[in-house]
This record gives structure tokens, C-alpha cells and sequence, in this order.
């Protein structure tokens, strides 16, 4: 595991788009993707790019459940805002938030998992964790699910909504099980309040009590944290 600890987050986004820039030079063609505060310098520091994903495949974490593509709330839309609009890719995947049926929607997603192996996925870490939507107690080889999310997750989301009241109580994830499958992860963090999900990630034991210690057991893994975030670690 490479910690790259940086001044703050607009560091963290250039050092983010140089993994980006390497992995399209290496010949990655398929990028997960994440959404929420965390990425957001690193995708503007893509779109101020040349890069070109036009010949890209996206596949993203997860979606809220009840949410249209069309909701200003939705992943959907924050992609759109965020990234694709100025950096169109081939083909980008994110959960139906809509579905019908819920269970073909699961089985579809990994099924476009397992079709576009991924090269280098994107994670951001909630304050109890998490990657993706898996909350602590996920399964560590979990696939696409759907999750009732914690009390903590929803009231973390709040800020994006008029009010808590708003904010959906599930998501679909991609499970913890197809994250681990990406060659190469790149985990952001920033602020004080991710300090102890980071030190519980880097050298905490693996467990399933933070999901993102499973990521201590993949071969590839970078972290980009500011000061704050690492404050934590031994050893830095």
C-alpha cells in the first residue's frame, strides 16, 4: 500500500490525476469511478486535461435507490456535472436507481463488471469505513447489493439535500468482492474526520468492522490523504 500524504485537497486532486494520467499511459481502458466531495478536485483536474477517455469504459460505485438519472441528487447527474459533460467515455455504467426488478438489476451490473474487468477504480472512505456503500459488516467478497444505509452515512449525505429528511435510506453498491478485483485502487481522503477510518485502514487489522482494511491485501493500492486525514499514523 503507497500513502501519498499531501498538503490538502486541491494537492490531493493533482496527485489523483497523475495516477489517472499513468494508468491511460500504462493502457487502462476501463476506470471505476466514485462520486461524493472527495474526487471532486481530482475530476477537475482531469477535465483541465487532454486526456482522453472517448475510447474509455466507466463503471461507477453506486447509486441512490428511488432517484431518476435525471434527479440533481442522483450519481447520475453528479457524473454528468462532474466529469462527463467535458470528458465523454465510450460507454459509462451506473446502477439503475429506478429499477423494477431489483434482483436483474444486481445480476446485471456484475455481469457488466465481470464483461469490463476494471483497471484502476476510484474509491473515496466514509468516516466509519466504508468504500462504496459497504458499510462495516460487509462481506468482503460481496458483488452488487442493495444497502440500507447507517444512520452515520445518511446524516454525512445530508449536505447535499435541502434536508435529512430527503436523503434516500438505500443505495446500490458494487460489492466490496468486485472493488478487490480492479487492478489498481486509488482511495482519497481529506479532513481531520477521516483520520481514524485512514489509521484503521493503513494499519489496522483487517476486518470487516472497516471495510477498507481488506485493502491492505491488494497488491496495488494507493492512498492520496492530506495532513489531516493521516494524522493517525505511525510512522509517517
Amino acid at each position: 500500500m503507497k500513502v501519498i500524504i499531501v498538503k490538502d485537497q486541491n494537492a490531493g486532486g493533482k496527485a489523483g490525476y497523475e495516477v489517472f494520467a499513468n494508468a491511460i499511459e500504462e493502457g487502462a481502458t476501463v476506470f471505476g469511478l466514485a462520486t461524493g466531495g472527495t474526487p471532486e478536485t481530482t475530476y477537475q483536474e482531469i477535465v483541465k486535461s487532454d486526456l482522453d477517455f472517448s475510447k474509455c469504459t466507466s463503471i461507477n460505485l453506486d447509486e441512490y435507490v428511488g432517484l431518476s438519472a435525471t434527479d440533481p441528487q442522483s450519481y447520475h447527474h453528479y457524473m454528468q456535472e462532474h466529469l462527463f459533460e467535458n470528458k465523454p467515455f465510450k460507454k459509462s455504467y451506473l446502477p439503475d436507481g429506478q429499477a423494477t426488478d431489483e434482483n436483474a438489476e444486481l445480476k446485471a451490473y456484475d455481469q457488466t463488471i465481470q464483461d469490463n474487468p476494471i483497471d484502476l477504480q476510484l474509491l473515496g472512505i466514509g468516516t466509519n469505513g466504508h468504500i462504496g456503500f459497504n458499510e462495516p459488516g460487509s462481506d468482503f467478497k460481496g458483488q452488487t447489493h442493495k444497502v440500507k444505509l447507517t444512520d452515520s452515512t445518511i446524516a454525512a449525505n445530508a449536505r447535499y439535500f435541502e434536508d435529512e429528511t430527503q436523503v434516500p435510506h438505500y443505495a446500490y453498491s458494487m460489492g466490496i468482492g468486485s472493488i478487490m478485483q480492479a487492478k489498481k485502487i486509488l482511495l482519497e481522503a481529506y479532513g481531520e474526520n477521516k483520520a481514524e477510518a485512514i489509521a484503521a485502514t493503513v494499519q489496522g487489522p483487517v476486518s470487516e468492522e472497516c471495510p477498507a482494511s481488506i485493502l491492505q491485501t491488494h497488491p496495488d493500492v494507493t492512498l492520496i490523504i492530506d495532513e489531516a486525514a493521516a494524522k493517525l499514523l505511525k510512522n509517517k
